[in-house]
């Protein structure tokens, strides 16, 4: 076989002819200092507000602060591997975590990472974590009820679809309590509830998802977790990573409910980077946009107009106070960018009300648009009721004859605290609370004693599940309390094979 010369020539004339020159230009830089979860690096001058970068060892890294003489990173996983004089190079991507239905169940880290041994996670669509709230004209008014389950939430402090209501009290007052009795009765209601532990013990978070599983509420729960022992960068992205994963199914239409547990977390993770960082402290140490740390995350729950596909977002964020102090900073903060609160006093709960809940200082601002018309009707007087009773009962102390006008309000009050207490994990349907409000308001519990009003309530339910089922399907359709006399002819009729206890 001979090779011809031209051939050979022709072939390499067209292959010079088709050389392309693909010059692909990594920015790469140097670690400088690295200690605490903070590295510096020297040489990546293009790098953008946080954007991911690799180290050598394959940890992925988060830059922040762009100096001019170098980038201050927070690292995301172990650094003790990390030494002064690696390589670190840019991914060209900004942070941002897996989202969509195949989360549903499953528990996360803060980078959208499986940590319950499940297996991976198999979906292809990613959000970045920062992302802006939707505009005024995207948005509409907060005009659907987000029923908690809990009768002195949905009567008094009531959430609407869309709302922001900050859960803010003492540890140990049963707010988390409040937010997981919240997600179990969204059953059958065509919600994505997504739970956000910030810094709690991995023991806290375990117990947490059993109680959801144990429900049947793990069905429709993602669980975000960056546990205590974890470093702070991932603190401070968890509540960004568990709204980017909201998001998703807001803009598809679907209505969320996140629960950030807590916020008084993620901002002292927030203050340790900053510090590290070398970022100006300001009050109480924190740096000078701890605000805003909270509003853009607070800012992107929403009520999507009809243009959008009508989603919703509704955030339920965590305060931790000292001593009941709702004036200290964070505290302050996050009660001017949320749309109420809901105060869970200490004394309260020592005392034995449960869910802890202080009518007097709890507000929600738009949830009276949002309640059903029947909740409202019923509801009308009961933070009166509650306040009038909560003065009386300081002067009752003193033990003073007392005119029956004042012994009528103590003992409606009485009552209602008891009617309002709830046993944990016990969501109500908003018929059931509203039959017993109904019983309360219109008098028909005045002459139970107050010992027997938990069995009243328990045996009445029963009894209306059995005899009257459906005057209580047409509460829930309706949202209207029934026409004529109806409610109150089956209250009276439960009431006479009700025995009162001796």
């Amino acid at each position: 076989m001979s090779i011809k010369a031209e051939e050979i020539s022709a072939l390499i004339k067209k292959q010079i002819q088709d050389y392309q020159s693909d010059i692909e230009v990594t920015d790469v830089g140097t670690v400088i200092t690295i200690g605490d979860g903070i590295a510096r690096a020297h040489g990546l001058d293009n790098v953008m507000a946080g954007e991911l970068v690799e180290f050598s060892n394959g940890v992925l890294g988060m830059a922040q602060n762009l100096e001019e003489s170098n980038v201050g990173i927070i690292i995301l996983g172990p650094y003790q591997d990390i030494r002064e004089g690696d390589e670190v190079r840019r991914t060209g991507r900004i942070m941002e975590v897996p989202v969509g239905e195949e989360l549903i169940g499953r528990v996360v880290n803060s980078l959208g990472q499986p940590v319950d041994g499940l297996g991976p996670i198999q979906t292809g669509k990613t959000r970045p974590i920062e992302s802006g709230a939707p505009g005024v004209m995207d948005r509409k008014s907060v005009h659907e009820p987000l029923q908690t389950g809990i009768k002195a939430i949905d009567a008094l402090v009531p959430i609407g679809r869309g709302q922001r209501e900050l859960i803010i009290g003492d540890r140990q007052t049963g707010k988390t309590s409040v937010a997981i009795d919240a997600i179990l009765n969204q059953k059958d209601e065509d919600m994505v509830c997504i739970y956000v532990a910030i810094g709690q013990k991995e023991s806290t978070v375990r117990t947490a998802v059993e109680t959801l599983r144990k429900h049947g509420a793990l069905e429709y729960t993602i669980v975000v977790t960056a546990s205590a022992s974890q470093p702070a960068p991932l603190l401070f992205l968890a509540p960004y990573a568990g709204v980017t994963m909201g998001e998703e199914f807001m803009y598809n239409g679907k209505h969320v409910l996140v629960v950030y547990d807590d916020l008084s977390k993620q901002a002292s993770a927030y203050r340790e980077l900053s510090l590290l960082l070398r970022r100006p402290p300001g009050r109480e140490a924190f740096p000078g946009d701890v605000f805003y740390l909270h509003s853009r995350l607070l800012e992107r729950a929403a009520k999507l107009s009809d243009a959008k596909g009508a989603g919703s977002l509704t955030a339920l964020p965590f305060v931790e106070t000292q001593a009941g102090d709702i004036s200290a900073y964070i505290p302050t903060n996050v009660i001017s960018i949320t749309d109420g609160q809901i105060f869970l006093q200490s004394d309260l709960f020592f005392s034995g009300v449960r869910p802890a809940i202080n009518a007097g200082l709890s507000v929600s601002r738009v949830g009276g648009s949002a309640q059903v018309k029947a909740m409202k009707k019923v509801s009308g007087t009961l933070r009166l009721d509650l306040a009038s009773y909560r003065e009386l009962e300081a002067f009752s102390q003193f033990g003073s004859d007392l005119d029956k006008a004042t012994q009528a309000k103590l003992a409606r009050g009485a009552r209602t605290v008891e009617v309002l207490k709830q046993d944990l994990n016990k969501p109500l349907r908003v018929e059931k609370q509203v039959a017993i409000l109904y019983a309360l308001t219109k008098g028909y519990l005045d002459d139970v004693p107050v010992t027997d009003i938990r069995r009243f309530e328990g045996e009445m339910f029963n009894w209306m599940d059995s005899e009257r089922k459906e005057l209580l399907q047409t509460i829930r359709e309706s949202g209207t309390l029934p026409e004529g006399d109806e409610l109150d002819e089956a209250i009276k009729a439960f009431k006479k094979t009700f025995a009162i206890s001796e």
